[in-house]
């Protein structure tokens, strides 16, 4: 018995220390599991602010904040970045005035970045060392001013990349040849650089949009690319053979550099003729504003919104002059007037005290998004070619505008009226333009819109103008401005037109240059838009819905059927080549073909160049409500979201 008595004591006291010991590895890999995940959050803000530090001008990215987390699950807290799973997943780094050289060295370090894109900004120098970010999927860098040679090897071991944006940049040279190594490249856009030599052999077959137009290429098109939209190859006078021209007749070259001194020369005497009216022009404003400030000091809306501290802070550092009236005069200077009663009020004083972003620069003026003490979100669009109309008259037809209530409508919330400059208010809509939906960045990724979410959002734009018509019936064109840009989608891909009903204030010569009513071919031939005008710019946009094309209509200041994207849908139906009309984005179509062909007839029927052809917006109505979704195959493999450079404004796709 006594033998087992130091046995009987000992065992329980070995069990308690096992368990003891145990429960102490286990607090230590906890505790040291929390602090390798912080030191992770922690090191992927340090990349960033590394990053941002290497960049000359970098004001737009003033939140990303060291104490905040950058993601915060599959939110990102800092401007421009993309999360999932709390993990860095993208930087849509667009339209923020961004200066300087791209370091990626500092990105090295983001193991799950997979989408860059700086597009709209003013970045330079070299092509930078992206084959160091190897997991990258989707690379933008258009509209930069990018320069030189593009080194053969730039895109080696990018096994994973599949969308490549470099257009309007400036680089030269021949087109990296790695770039036909990528297995999985499905978008190419190198249109407007100064690339030269021959086309090399792009052998994938998931290569499906292709665009080296505006280059200085020559030769033979590759037999690979010969199936691809002759567009992809315009602009290089010395390409040759499938889609475009044989190459059995020989171009003549020695002309060209003669050619070229006449037009240098002719740019030259113009840019003097223009430098001289400039120099008379400011010359006489100059006396006018100087003779004016003599008769009546005051202060300008320019001085309230810019001061020292640029455009991006501007909500947060004035303050306007109180200026004292009648009581209740509407739009008061300093006052913001409410044309709803179903929004918080708020005065212009907290408006400039928000926190604001820029969301770009319109055709109009410039966008901000503000956030109010209250997280309420508001846009607000600065317009200075507004004087079309009166004081009295403005503010009438500002509430008409804010008696308007339709579900496919983004309501005018509040206005503020100025004699040189009048603000929109409206409220901040998460998904974007449509344009952006479908055309540029893609830097999610993810299937872009599909037939039925496309169709949805024809039918909504078809009832909000309808609306428009007939609570507007004293307007010509109810909407005027109808464009992908002006159709904001909500977080239910629900479509909501905006910049409506302007042309009544909007500055005669203004709108002819900018407006789509004006861009009708009614007006460019007749000099008069009708009711049918805003059809018109219907069709285009049901056009530029079904193809994916973005139509040239949107930049020319004139109508031009040569451009037009009616002209080209016709001339693929013409050439038998309807399968090659759709955008690939919309994925497979199955049952629903016979549907699609019906929307496009419909869609051609309203760019009809001749008034009284072109369908009434009742048939319309009736035709498109009839049309079903179907069922869809598999979808496509491109994004959605970019910088939208039209009225509208651009966001992140969620």
């Amino acid at each position: 018995m006594g033998a087992h008595v130091p046995t009987l004591v000992r065992a329980p006291a070995a069990a308690i220390t096992s368990k003891i010991l145990n429960l102490f590895i286990l607090v230590i890999v906890v505790v040291l599991s929390c602090i390798n995940m912080s030191a992770f959050g922690g090191m992927d803000a340090d990349a960033l602010l590394n990053f941002k530090a290497s960049l000359t001008i970098a004001k737009s990215l003033s939140n990303w904040d060291p104490s905040v987390n950058p993601c915060s699950g599959n939110n990102g807290n800092w401007v421009g970045v993309i999360c999932f799973q709390d993990n860095i997943w993208g930087l849509r780094l667009e339209n923020m005035g961004l200066m300087g050289r791209i370091d990626v060295d500092p990105l090295v370090t983001l193991p799950y970045l997979r989408t860059l894109s700086v597009m709209n900004n003013t970045f330079s120098g070299p092509f930078p060392d992206l084959n160091k970010l190897s997991k990258l999927k989707s690379v933008f860098l258009s509209y930069n001013h990018f320069t030189g040679e593009i080194p053969s090897d730039a895109f080696s071991g990018m096994n994973s990349l599949k969308k490549v944006l470099l257009s309007n940049n400036e680089f030269s040279g021949k087109i990296p040849s790695s770039l036909t190594g990528l297995p999985k490249l499905m978008v190419l856009d190198l249109e407007g650089n100064k690339f030269k030599g021959q086309i090399p052999h792009f052998q994938q077959t998931s290569l499906n949009k292709l665009n080296l137009a505006y280059n200085e290429l020559e030769g033979p098109i590759p037999a690979s690319l010969s199936k691809m939209d002759p567009s992809s190859f315009e602009g290089n006078t010395y390409l040759c053979g499938p889609p475009l021209a044989s190459c059995s007749t020989p171009r003549v070259r020695k002309k060209a550099p003669v050619l070229k001194i006449v037009l240098i020369v002719l740019v030259i005497v113009l840019i003097l003729a223009l430098i001289a009216a400039a120099v008379l022009i400011f010359h006489l404003r100059s006396k006018q504003s100087s003779a004016s400030r003599q008769q009546q000091p005051r202060t300008t809306y320019d001085q309230v919104i810019y001061g020292n501290r640029g455009e991006h802070d501007q909500y947060r550092h004035h303050k306007v002059p109180e200026h004292r009236g009648k009581h209740g005069k509407r739009g008061e200077h300093g006052k913001l007037a409410f044309v709803r009663d179903d929004r918080d009020k708020f005065d212009l004083q907290d408006l400039l005290r928000a926190s604001a972003e820029i969301l770009g620069s319109a055709t109009f003026g410039s966008s901000y998004k503000a956030v109010m003490m209250d997280g309420q979100a508001i846009v607000v669009k600065r317009y200075k070619q507004m004087n079309n109309v009166e004081r009295e008259d403005f503010h009438e037809h500002m509430r008409r505008l804010g008696c308007l209530n339709h579900p496919n409508l983004l309501p005018l919330v509040a206005y503020y009226y100025r004699k040189e400059e009048k603000l929109l208010l409206s409220d901040f809509v998460e998904n974007g333009c449509l344009a952006s939906q479908l055309h540029g960045n893609h830097n999610l990724d993810q299937p872009g819109l599909d037939w039925p979410t496309r169709l949805r959002i024809v039918k909504g734009v078809v009832k909000g103008l309808a609306y428009l018509c007939k609570a507007l019936p004293s307007l010509v064109a109810p909407h005027g401005h109808l464009k992908s840009s002006n159709v904001l989608l909500d977080e239910s891909f629900e479509p909501l037109l905006t910049d409506y009903a302007l042309i009544p204030v909007i500055n005669l010569d203004h709108a002819q240059m900018l407006m789509m009513a004006y861009k009708s071919p009614e007006y460019a031939e007749q000099g008069r838009i009708t009711k049918k005008t805003d059809i018109w710019s219907l069709g285009i946009l049901i056009l530029e819905i079904l193809t994916g094309k973005f139509p040239e209509n949107y930049m020319t200041q004139r109508h031009n059927s040569d451009a037009d994207i009616a002209s080209w849908v016709n001339e693929m139906i013409k050439e038998k080549r309807i399968s090659e009309v759709f955008d690939v984005d919309m994925g497979g179509v199955g049952s629903s073909k016979g549907e699609l062909l019906k929307l496009l007839k419909i869609g051609l029927s309203c760019c009809e160049a001749d008034v009284e052809r072109r369908l009434d917006l009742k048939d319309v109505v009736e035709q498109i409500e009839e049309l079903k979704e179907g069922e869809i195959d598999e979808p496509g493999e491109y994004s959605s979201s970019v910088t939208c450079k039209g009225d509208g404004y651009s966001s992140r796709a969620v």
